[in-house]
């Protein structure tokens, strides 16, 4: 995965400084070392798949001190991450924020990567995409983290797609075709997906034109056999599963004849360890966790 950018503005990683520090660090302050020169490293404690270091470098950097990005987003690393000096009051009110924000970016990065290594390495193309439910007020940087772990996104909200749920259909009084003929119609150039529950609805869909069926916890074995009946009726129809979708089982859905893994598993993800080390300039090193 290349280097992907810096996605949060100066404005929104300065109101997470301000939100944690708004008024200095008494600590700090009140044991006297505030104006101390000193430096710090982040170093991943294990191999994982980097997220969020651009945004961890510029919070150093807004607050007045210098830094230095050593491992970008998208890179799979086992050692140093960045690097900062500056005086250690500067260093202690940045060093939290920005390490937790890349533990926890690089956690959804890595479970991301592992799974798209699962398919790979059991000879699958077959794209994951994670879905819209992370954590609200999060969006750009889990987005930054899926791309980061070599997945897509599924939909980045409810204006550029098309995804027919249950929900909707309640309130519509017309055949299947009618609904698919008439959403063609107004938006060409939108894919529509249709979300099903079982074999029988998605058949029907597919019969009426659906273009892509995402398959509402189908098992393995209930996908294989839909893939079969789609091709006995010459229905040329895209399936991605959705529901369940995990590291653990999503090879067996790739086999089964899925186009398309949809999951939220990635957001589950335990954060990543990251190793915080402060220096005094010229002095000895003190871990930190």
């Amino acid at each position: 995965m290349s280097h992907l950018n810096r996605v949060l503005s100066d404005a929104a990683l300065s109101r997470l400084l301000a939100e944690d520090v708004p008024y200095g660090d008494l600590t700090s302050e009140y044991l006297g070392i505030d104006k101390q020169p000193a430096r710090l490293s982040f170093t991943a404690r294990a191999g994982m798949t980097v997220c969020g270091s651009e945004e961890a470098v510029r919070l150093f950097q807004l607050a007045g001190a210098d830094a230095t990005l050593a491992a970008p987003s998208g890179a799979y690393c086992d050692g140093l991450l960045l690097s900062a000096q500056g005086d250690a009051a500067t260093l202690h009110r940045v060093w939290k924020i920005a390490q937790v924000l890349m533990e926890l970016y690089s956690g959804i990065a890595s479970a991301t990567a592992g799974i798209v290594k699962s398919l790979h390495e059991a000879g699958f193309a077959t794209p994951l995409a994670c879905t819209r439910k992370h954590f609200p007020g999060t969006k750009p940087m889990t987005v930054k983290a899926v791309r980061c772990g070599g997945a897509t996104m599924h939909r980045l909200g409810l204006s550029e797609t098309l995804l027919l749920f249950h929900e909707h259909r309640i309130f519509l009084d017309e055949a299947p075709a009618a609904t698919v003929a008439r959403l063609h119609a107004a938006l060409p150039e939108r894919r529509l997906v249709v979300e099903v529950a079982d074999s029988a609805e998605a058949l029907l869909w597919a019969k009426a034109g659906a273009p892509v069926l995402q398959l509402e916890r189908f098992g393995p074995g209930q996908v294989a056999a839909l893939r079969n009946e789609l091709v006995l009726a010459r229905l040329e129809t895209v399936l991605a599963v959705a529901g369940g979708v995990r590291g653990d089982n999503a090879v067996a859905y790739a086999a089964s004849g899925a186009d398309i893994l949809v999951s939220s598993a990635p957001y589950n993800a335990p954060p990543k360890d990251v190793k915080v080390e402060f220096s005094r300039m010229g002095g000895h090193s003190r871990p930190n966790a």
